[in-house]
């Protein structure tokens, strides 16, 4: 089949990609706004992109509604800090509940229920339950495509701390059966590690 993605509508075409990039690692965003209010959220459309220096990037939609930006977003442009925090499979649930678009007030820490825990370098606190947390201070914010619902936002941070749980790690490697991470598939559909192949 061949697909012209200038006829189909930007649900569809966001089905073809969600369906077809996959798995993908869910980052937790967690971030302050300058008057306080912290703010957690899950993204799929995540990676890490460089490592002289440690560099990772994620990319937050435009609101349903038009042109409105996330409160993740504005919080970042604001302060120009972050931390992304990686999703295990046992924090899905609390993961799940982060993702709705709560006004700015609402503290996504007490909905979730995960617990903040300060930061080295930057001012938004870091998930305790979450076994691997990156502090992040902003390089850039790229606008990418529409502004419309569809369009979003490529945000690049550089890493200034890590923070690994001291069970996954040795030798600067992570044990992936340890960890396990969370994976975002399409739909309501998520998924562990499975069988690990090697080449």
């Amino acid at each position: 089949m061949i697909i012209d993605p200038t006829k189909l509508s930007v649900k569809e075409n966001y089905k073809l990609l969600t369906g077809s990039i996959l798995p993908r690692p869910i980052a937790i965003v967690s971030t302050i706004s300058e008057d306080g209010v912290c703010n957690i959220a899950p993204f799929s459309f995540f990676t890490g992109i460089s490592s002289n220096p440690p560099t990772i990037c994620f990319s937050p939609a435009r609101k349903a509604k038009g042109t409105l930006k996330k409160d993740t977003l504005m919080n970042i442009e604001e302060t120009r800090e972050f931390v992304i925090n990686m999703t295990t499979v046992p924090l899905l649930a609390a993961m799940s509940a982060c993702a709705t678009d709560y006004p700015p007030e609402v503290d996504e820490f007490e909905v979730s229920g995960f617990t903040p825990i300060p930061s080295e370098r930057v001012a938004p606190p870091r998930i305790k339950e979450s076994p691997i947390n990156f502090e992040c201070k902003l390089l850039q914010v790229v606008p990418v495509g529409r502004k419309e619902a569809g369009g979003s936002f490529l945000v690049i941070g550089e890493v200034v701390m890590f923070h690994i749980a001291d069970d996954i790690i040795e030798n600067y490697r992570i044990n992936v059966e340890k960890l396990q991470p969370l994976a975002r598939l399409a739909g309501p559909y998520y998924c562990g590690l499975g069988d690990l192949i090697s080449a």
